[in-house]
């Protein structure tokens, strides 16, 4: 399940939903671009339906401002990238799965 964590506090959800949104110049809605982190949009990622018992349906930076790693592979996609004010880390398949392997090796 696709997962997005803001680096400083581990804040952040998971859900199948994974929306790379585009905005106009004044600030509103421009379009879906894409289904991965992508710069210059906001990453929103979480449930598409309401949840119950939840505080929160999803999650939504600003928009993408740096692409720091960005590894594809058949069985997931890690990314991590800057916003306007944060850091994350955005896993799908089994990416948390690499990204956890090489924190451990890295220490």
């Amino acid at each position: 399940m696709p997962e997005l964590r803001r680096l400083s506090d581990g804040a952040g959800d998971a859900g199948s939903m994974v929306d790379a949104i585009a905005w106009n110049e004044d600030g509103t809605f421009k379009e879906i671009a894409g289904h991965k982190p992508m710069l210059g949009c906001s990453l929103k990622v979480g449930s598409p339906f309401a949840r119950s018992y939840s505080n929160q349906d999803w999650w939504m930076t600003t928009p993408i401002t740096e692409i720091i790693e960005d590894i594809e592979k058949e069985d997931g996609h890690y990314v991590r990238f800057k916003t306007q004010n944060s850091e994350y880390e955005y896993f799908s398949g089994n990416a948390s799965l690499w990204a956890k392997t090489k924190k451990r090796i890295k220490k």
